[in-house]
């Protein structure tokens, strides 16, 4: 199931009736108190979040959900008439995994929903932890470990991280991290990635500083700090 909040009726039916028609099961909300009241009965797969909304805007939204127990690591893309790189930074800082701007093609919205499902699925891997200096990650419960810490993290964060440390002492420009880690050929500032890299670091404590910046290339996790 797919959550959409927005809270223009004729894109909100636009886009139900043609990921309903691509299989991909809907519902549609109009204001954000009709979303919290979903959310106490279901937890969908994913949510499509609207920036300019009545009652909330959608960051205030995001924010709320990312500091709740059952909706810290829900799937979430960002709806925003807005394009300018301050408002795409702000929703991805916010916790956003993926941002959409209008107006958007439909075929696109559809393939980076699937794109966001696909790496957002439970691993099928043992319990064996990737782990680089004091992160350990354990990838078939999505959980990472800060020296011995658990640590909550947006789905981006988790796949950007889980990346690096996999492959440990590698140096990855961000345009090599956007095609890894986000999936499709990513059409947004590189800032996205150093976005990312710096809410790690925060999360991460001690152990952020095993994310290295290699200047004029880009990232690489190390075992030393």
């Amino acid at each position: 199931m797919i959550y959409m909040l927005e809270d223009d009726s004729s894109i909100r039916n636009f886009v139900m009736y043609a990921l309903n028609n691509s299989g991909l099961e809907t519902r549609g909300f109009e204001s954000p108190s009709e979303l919290y009241r979903a959310l106490k009965e279901h937890i969908p797969e994913l949510l499509l979040l609207d920036i300019m909304l009545p009652e909330e805007d959608g960051i205030s939204v995001l924010k709320k959900l990312r500091s709740g127990n059952d909706t810290k690591r829900l799937p979430v893309i960002m709806l925003t008439a807005k394009g300018t790189e301050f408002d795409k930074v702000t929703g991805l800082d916010s916790g956003a995994d993926d941002y959409v701007s209008k107006p958007f093609g439909i075929m696109e919205l559809i393939s980076r929903i699937k794109a966001l499902l696909r790496r957002s699925a439970p691993d099928a891997e043992d319990e064996t932890a990737v782990c680089a200096g004091s992160i350990r990650i354990y990838p078939s419960r999505h959980e990472v470990f800060s020296e011995d810490e658990l640590v909550s993290l947006t789905l981006k964060e988790y796949e950007l991280l889980l990346f690096l440390v996999r492959n440990k002492g590698e140096v990855y420009s961000r345009d090599e991290l956007l095609k890894q880690v986000w999936g499709y050929d990513f059409t947004g500032e590189s800032r996205t990635v150093d976005v990312h890299i710096r809410t790690l670091r925060a999360k991460l404590g001690s152990s952020g500083e095993l994310l290295k910046t290699i200047r004029g290339v880009g990232y690489k996790a190390g075992d030393e700090k």
